[in-house]
């Protein structure tokens, strides 16, 4: 692990120095790689979801796992997609001149080695490493062992891509082994090597990272999301975005886990709303009003409103109004993206402003919570903190910056 940190700290200088054409070139042989590697790609992800199946792992689990030639192709768009941005790297944010002739820019830069632990997810392994790479940062990734042999196939032909673009194939590493250690030591820094680290998986992984970190996180702990549908709503149009939000893929971050509707338009929302979610598979945990709208809807406890559940079930209450509906998601969100459908400007306008979430959306699903729907390539995961980062982490958020100082002989008094 300190050789591993040793390399990417060499090879995140040679990246803060490589041109924008480099970088793209790099990406373009990464994606290429990635393709002629479909075939071990998938026959290594065959036997991880083995391992997974015979493990009893849920259905969402292994959806996000699974790989096909279509979803390796996504992976290999979505790296062509990075070294199509703008490169964020040498941007002149700011520039100013002082009274006494010096003139300074704020110009952006390099993070340097950025860490990123992850578990069931493949595709975070190219996902990470290039936007990384365009944003001239070395990378060192960790999967998990239900992921490691997909990760590994993959890993194993970005590093090939990169060398072929004459910038050094250390600039992404994956740690090759499953020993839970090595993420500790990650945590630790590795002696001064990592910069940031980004947790990709679950509640207890991103726990222990926030808890043992050394270094500094890009985290988010959970998606608690909510869709409210005001009294206003179009109901067609909130039928197809509560559907969408919940049931489009039930075990990404961006799923919605709660569905809060206006007392208001109970009599004209509640049980289509409820229908829609429950002839479509999902499983609905309701207050006593959406149980008497529905009998196959069951009650709801206390831990419901709180809970993600990564998986085809929603809660559902009816709130008194708009300024309900905010008071819940302050008590029961987790900052991650919430959802207001309403035909209503004003109101619109108030939730967009009050709700403390990183993602907030009106008139839209909570499954546009993705860097790669926000025009960023991909992410590298969403952040829910308030320092530096916050929303889907693109290559512009991998970035920091300094001062450049330009005098002709100033000293100060």
């Amino acid at each position: 692990m300190a050789d591993i940190g040793r390399r990417a700290r060499a090879a995140a200088h040679a990246l803060a120095l490589a041109s924008t054409e480099r970088k793209r070139r790099a990406l373009s042989a990464v994606a290429e790689g990635i393709r002629a590697a479909e075939r071990t790609v998938l026959a290594q992800n065959a036997l991880d979801l083995a391992d997974a199946r015979s493990a009893g792992r849920p259905a969402s689990f292994v959806d996000r796992l699974t790989l096909d030639p279509g979803r390796v192709e996504a992976i290999a768009k979505a790296v062509e997609e990075i070294a199509a941005l703008p490169d964020p790297v040498g941007r002149v944010l700011a520039t100013f001149e002082r009274p006494n002739g010096l003139r300074i820019e704020r110009v952006s830069t390099p993070l340097g080695v950025i860490g990123v632990i992850f578990e069931s997810r493949p595709n975070v392994t190219a996902d990470a490493g290039a936007l990384c790479l365009m944003a001239g940062n070395a990378a060192i990734l960790r999967a998990g062992s239900e992921s490691f042999r997909t990760s590994s196939a993959i890993a194993a032909a970005m590093a090939e891509g990169i060398a072929q673009a004459g910038l050094p194939a250390d600039a992404i590493q994956l740690v090759p082994v499953r020993d839970r250690e090595a993420v500790g030591l990650m945590l630790t820094g590795l002696g001064g090597a990592i910069d940031v680290v980004v947790p990709r998986g679950g509640r207890s992984l991103v726990e222990r990272v926030q808890a043992d970190a050394r270094v500094p996180v890009f985290a988010h702990l959970e998606g608690v999301n909510h869709v409210y549908v005001q009294a206003s709503a179009d109901l067609d149009m909130a039928r197809s975005v509560v559907l969408n939000s919940k049931l489009r893929r039930t075990g990404v971050c961006g799923a919605a886990e709660t569905l809060l509707l206006d007392r208001a338009a109970a009599g004209t929302h509640l049980a289509p709303l409820l229908k829609a979610l429950l002839d479509a598979g999902c499983e609905v945990r309701g207050d006593e009003a959406a149980r008497a709208a529905d009998p196959r809807v069951r009650p709801a406890a206390e831990a419901d409103w709180a809970t993600e559940y990564l998986d085809a079930v929603i809660a559902c209450r009816l709130v008194d109004g708009l300024d309900a509906a905010l008071d819940h998601i302050a008590r029961y969100g987790s900052h991650h993206t919430d959802a207001i459908l309403t035909a209503d400007a004003a109101a619109a306008e108030r939730f967009l402003a009050e709700v403390d979430s990183a993602i907030v959306l009106h008139n839209a699903s909570t499954q546009f919570a993705d860097g790669g729907e926000f025009g960023f390539g991909a992410e590298i995961g969403i952040a829910t903190g308030r320092m530096h980062a916050r929303g889907p982490v693109g290559v512009e958020q991998l970035t920091s910056f300094k001062y450049r100082v330009r005098g002709s002989g100033q000293t100060r008094p």
